[in-house]
This record gives structure tokens, sequence and C-alpha cells, in this order.
């Protein structure tokens, strides 16, 4: 008997379980400063003007990743829609709840044609030493680092003290922007809103 039933339903039961975490507890396990991690404290939610919204074609940029050269976003029209995930800082508590999350739900992201792309401003040898300590993340980490917040201030979500906002934004096969969520920097993302909205891009992946 083939194991492709049973492996989906271990992956809708781990998404169910990620989607339906307290947002309270979530809260407060974002903000538990582990050893080498920085709490930035409570920040203004958001900081920037948003420049690119839905609808619109998403701005194409080229830049380094960890383990995939030199990654652009255009390499991926045609084929697969892309979420951007903008976060502020490596080695902060809420980032580093965040993106093991998406780690984990990677397969259901691509079961419906969507490949996570993360984003910070921090150098290479920063998030290699980060992600390193999250015990490595199986989609591409690029750096926005030089010139410093480029592609996060084309996008219209570098903030004031140079970082990028908490950012996401959901590109599909076209190049076009269908939705975007500039968060509040302080709190993660809700993973079941995200699943939503991917979802809607791939209707009949859900059979």
């Amino acid at each position: 008997m083939s194991r492709k039933p049973y492996t989906n339903l271990l992956l809708l039961l781990l998404f169910t379980l990620l989607a339906s975490m307290p947002m309270a507890n979530s809260a407060r396990a974002d903000h538990a400063t582990k050893p080498g991690h920085y709490d930035l404290g409570k920040l203004a939610p958001q900081d920037s003007e948003l420049k690119v919204h839905p609808g619109d074609m998403a701005p194409d940029f080229a830049l380094p990743s960890l383990h995939h050269g030199m990654v652009r976003l255009s390499d991926y029209r045609g084929k697969q829609n892309v979420l951007l995930s903008f976060v502020p800082a490596a080695w902060t508590p809420v980032c580093s709840g965040q993106w093991p999350g998406y780690n984990l739900a990677l397969p259901l992201f691509r079961k419906h044609g969507t490949e996570v792309i993360g984003i910070s401003v921090d150098n290479l040898p920063s998030l290699s030493a980060w992600t390193n300590a999250m015990h490595g993340l199986e989609f591409p980490v690029l750096s926005d680092f030089h010139p410093h917040g480029g592609v996060a201030n084309r996008y219209g979500i570098l903030r004031s003290d140079g970082m990028s906002e908490r950012a996401l934004f959901l590109i599909d096969k076209q190049g076009v922007v269908r939705f975007v969520d500039v968060h509040d920097i302080n709190k993660r993302p809700e993973l079941g809103k995200i699943m939503q909205e991917v979802e809607k891009l791939s209707p009949a992946d859900k059979k």
C-alpha cells in the first residue's frame, strides 16, 4: 500500500497543530530570550511606508544566499509561487521562532507549489551562524546586507533603524503580488492565515 496517504495525513496533523497554537502562549515563547539571543524590546509595530501592494508586479532582485548562490526572484516566474519572508534581525527571539515554523511546514508550502524565501538585512556570516543554531533551514535564506536593506527599501519595508519590517509578500507564478502582510514587528504572523492565502493560489492541489 502506498505511503502517500499516511504522509499527507501526518502533514495535515502537523499543520493543524502549528496553526492552532494559542497566540498568547506563542507571544510569550517569542520573547523568551535564549542564550546568545538579543531581545529588541517593545518596538513601534510599523515604521515604514509600503511601496508594493497586491496586484503589483513584484520588483525583481538578486541577492546572495547561504547555500543557493545568487538567488533571483524572476528565476521562479512560471515555475513556482514565492512567499518572501522578511525578518528584522538575526539572533532575536521572535525571528528565531518564526522561520523554524515555516521550515516545519515547508512540505505543505511546496505541496501547493510555493517556495519560501527568507530575507534579512544581516550579512551572510551572521545568517550562517544563526541558522546553524536553529539546526538549519531547508528554504533559501538571503542577505539584503549590501547595499544595506536595498531590497527591503524597494518594497517599502525598511525601517528608520535600518532593520526591515516583519513582512510577507506572496507572489504568484506570473510574478504578481497576491497577498501582503506587514506585521506587527513584535509578533509572529499567524501560520494558518498564511497557508489559507497560499491555498488560494493552487485550489486544485487541495484534492
